[in-house]
C-alpha cells in the first residue's frame, strides 16, 4: 500500500518563496508521474504542476517541481508568492505497484498541506 504525504505548507509574505515536499512511502513501487494541486479556498481543486517519474526537474511559470533522491521526495518550490497562491497544496502520484509479482497501477493523494500568502 502506498502512502503519500505533503509537508512545508505555512504562513507567508508576498513575494517569497516556498518550497513543499511530497514523500510516498511503501513496498515495492514505481511512479510513472507527479503532480502537484491546489484547491484555493471556496474554489474546486485545480493542477499547479508536474513531473514524469523519470524527471528531474520540471518548470511551470513560477512553479518549480524537482526530486530531492537522498530524501526520496519530490518538491515544488513557488517563487515570487501571491496571496492568490493562498490554499490547500496537494500531491498526486501515479504509479504501479509490485503485489507479488502481480503489477497493479495506483493513483494516490496526501492529505495536503495549507499555505497561506500575507499581502
Amino acid at each position: 500500500q502506498v502512502q503519500v504525504a505533503e509537508s512545508g505548507g505555512g504562513l507567508v509574505q508576498a513575494g517569497g518563496s516556498l518550497r513543499l515536499s511530497c514523500t510516498a512511502s511503501g513496498s515495492s513501487f514505481s511512479v510513472d508521474h507527479t503532480d502537484w494541486y491546489r484547491q484555493p479556498p471556496g474554489k474546486q481543486r485545480e493542477w499547479v504542476a508536474g513531473m514524469p517519474g523519470s524527471g528531474v526537474t520540471s518548470v511551470t511559470g513560477r512553479f518549480t517541481v524537482s526530486r530531492d533522491k537522498a530524501k526520496n521526495a519530490v518538491n515544488l518550490e513557488i517563487d515570487s508568492l501571491k496571496p492568490e497562491d493562498t490554499g490547500v497544496y496537494y500531491c498526486n502520484i501515479r504509479g504501479l505497484g509490485n503485489l507479488r509479482g502481480t503489477l497493479i497501477p495506483f493513483d494516490k493523494w496526501g492529505q495536503g498541506t495549507p499555505v497561506t500568502v500575507s499581502s
